[in-house]
């Protein structure tokens, strides 16, 4: 719709910065979420005056997870993690989606202006249907629920709400992005130009870890490195953590052989972790014919030094949900003050409003 920039603000044209990031509270946080997602979105506010919300996305876990209790402790291990961290309450609005009813709403009202066309072209929808045709006499639709297919439009009133100017995602989402801001350029263009087209924000230069296999590390794979552990007061964390480095798979050349640390998931691990000086050091050694076992502890050593002074932190928010609780609903309290406001002006844009004013 060629109008869309014209009746909004482009936020590729703003100079100012309102950063959102969503965290899908399902499964427990590995090495890959951390250098991949953590690490960078702390990083990247600490010295900034750009307002930043990170929100805990529970209403978009339960599209494909079914259990009540992965959903309520995944919500408590990530929110105890991103303050491990070093993610700073006060200094971000920090919460669950699930405490900001006007999101949902939101979303509907949105729902109301988006082409189902749009959702058609959606690649998680696209890709489960696919696998649907490849099978006989199966409905291309079957086991597909109206969470994943209308997904994208949660995720734009995620955004809309807030009127986000930034959202850091990984290359697979940037489709949701676009939809999102077609979905706001259609409201904008047929209500009032109440949101702000959001761009996306690919950072090109995080590195994807490597698994215990060598493929890429991901849950669904169950090749991961717990970031701080499964819950298991019979193993400590950073055993738990030691034991996983050791089965990283490595090839078969014996110590003293000159190793490739290119074609070396152990080294990739390492360069996320270590100092330029030391991923020299470490290539010459590499070269020079470090053993496995010892290019191992060398990997656990480096990575263990950045995340045992989280490990603390971590375990004292576990053992105390309240604490969590009570940073989760101040954050809902910070959330609620824009989003009231926002889902007001909506309802008027569209003819939901007071018929006369009451003394």
């Amino acid at each position: 719709m060629s109008t869309q920039t014209d009746t909004a603000v482009d936020s590729s044209k703003q100079e100012s910065k309102r950063i959102l990031t969503g965290i899908k509270p399902t499964g427990i946080p590995h090495l890959g979420n951390y250098v991949g997602a953590i690490r960078p979105a702390i990083q990247s506010i600490q010295n900034s005056d750009d307002e930043a919300f990170f929100f805990l996305a529970d209403y978009h876990g339960i599209i494909g997870c079914y259990d009540p209790a992965v959903i309520h402790e995944s919500t408590k291990i990530i929110a105890a993690t991103w303050i491990a961290c070093g993610l700073d309450p006060e200094r971000v609005t920090f919460y669950r989606q699930s405490d900001v009813p006007e999101i949902p709403e939101l979303a509907w009202i949105l729902n109301c202006s988006c082409a189902k066309g749009l959702m058609n072209r959606a690649h998680a929808y696209k890709a489960a249907v696919d696998i649907n045709t490849e099978k006989a006499d199966v409905d291309p639709d079957q086991g597909i629920n109206m969470g994943l297919f209308g997904y994208p439009v949660l995720m734009a009133a995620d955004i809309l709400m807030f009127n986000a100017t930034h959202v850091p995602v990984g290359r697979d989402q940037v489709q949701h992005i676009e939809m999102a801001r077609d979905i706001a350029g259609t409201f904008n263009h047929r209500y009032k130009p109440l949101f702000t087209l959001p761009s996306a924000v690919v950072d090109e230069d995080i590195p994807l870890l490597t698994g215990l296999d060598g493929r890429k590390m991901s849950k669904s794979y169950g090749n991961t490195i717990p970031l701080f552990g499964d819950p298991n007061p019979q193993v400590s964390p950073e055993k738990q953590m030691h034991k996983a480095i050791m089965k990283i798979v490595t090839n078969s050349q014996l110590p003293a052989e000159p190793k490739d640390p290119d074609d070396s998931a152990l080294f990739e691990i390492y360069k996320a972790f270590a100092t330029p000086a030391e991923i020299i050091d470490m290539r010459d050694q590499y070269a020079a014919g470090i053993g496995w076992g010892d290019a191992k502890q060398a990997l656990f050593d480096k990575i263990n030094s950045e995340i045992a002074p989280f490990r603390a932190r971590y375990e004292a928010l576990m053992a105390n949900p309240k604490e969590l609780e009570e940073i989760l609903q101040m954050g809902a309290e910070k959330a609620r003050r824009h989003s009231r406001k926002q889902l007001d002006k909506t309802r008027r844009a569209i003819g939901i409003r007071p018929l006369a004013k009451l003394k």
